[in-house]
């Protein structure tokens, strides 16, 4: 028994010595088989490889590019916001130079404020600075041009009432200086005034410019308030009436003055 188990095992590692030695010889042959039986499934693995490689390439270039998108979307916000705040500040600075320009900060003490649009239902105004800002109520209101918009009523922590002088009934003195006549602003309500009191044996003409009297206190002299549009008799015996233009517009309203020192 012992000599058979011998012999079977001393084949056994003759035949793995020889198997090792022809493996050895035909090792190139094998393995040509080998990738000739596994190419296919090679390549088939190689091309989901290739595919999945392609697809998470693509995810993190989608997100990449989202994110360059939302980042670009903010730069574009920014300079946008940026060009406003440039704009408003060229309106700032030619609302001074317009003022500058005719002398306003000579006869003057003034604080610039924004128009910020109507009240509902009347002639009033609101602008952007208030008590805040060391405003109060009776200051008069003009356009950088030195013409008349009114005055200011209600003055809040952050911005105030403006009561336009077309406001209904609210009158004041004023003049026509080219044709001597003193007379009276009396407004109609929606943006629109007439004179009153003008004296019939004066002469008055459509064109005429209006200007505000320093009789009664009520504003400064020498304001344009607007022009004659239309003359026609009046009510009141002696005398005869205008229709009067004012010379500012809701829709081009942007930057006024107030006047501190009156």
């Amino acid at each position: 028994m012992r000599k058979n188990s011998f012999k079977k095992t001393v084949l056994f590692f003759i035949s793995l010595f020889l198997l090792l030695i022809l493996t050895y010889q035909l090792r190139d042959e094998l393995k040509n088989i080998l990738y000739l039986i596994f190419s296919p499934f090679q390549k088939f693995f190689l091309k989901i490889n290739q595919n999945i490689l392609i697809c998470l390439e693509t995810i993190s270039e989608t997100k990449n590019f989202k994110k360059e998108n939302e980042e670009l979307k903010k730069e574009i916000q920014k300079l946008v916001v940026e060009r406003e705040n440039l704009k408003e500040l060229e309106r700032e600075n030619q609302t001074m130079r317009e003022a500058l320009g005719i002398g306003l900060e000579k006869e003057f003490e003034l604080r610039m404020v924004k128009f910020l649009g109507k009240d509902v239902g009347e002639d009033v105004l609101l602008i952007d600075k208030g008590e805040r800002d060391g405003l109060k109520e009776g200051e008069v209101v003009i356009l950088p041009e030195k013409i008349l918009i009114g005055k200011i009523i209600k003055v809040y922590q952050n911005f105030s009432k403006v009561k336009a002088f077309t406001f209904k009934d609210f009158s004041f003195d004023v003049k026509i200086p080219e044709r001597e006549i003193t007379a009276l602003s009396k407004g109609e309500g929606n943006f629109k005034a007439k004179i009153q009191l003008i004296p019939k044996e004066k002469e008055i003409f459509a064109g005429d410019k209006v200007f505000t009297s320093a009789l009664g206190r009520n504003f400064p002299e020498g304001i344009l308030v607007g022009e004659i549009e239309e003359v026609k008799d009046s009510d009141i015996s002696g005398f005869k009436e205008a229709k009067l233009k004012p010379y500012f517009e809701l829709k081009t309203l942007d930057y006024l003055f107030v006047i501190l020192n009156f």
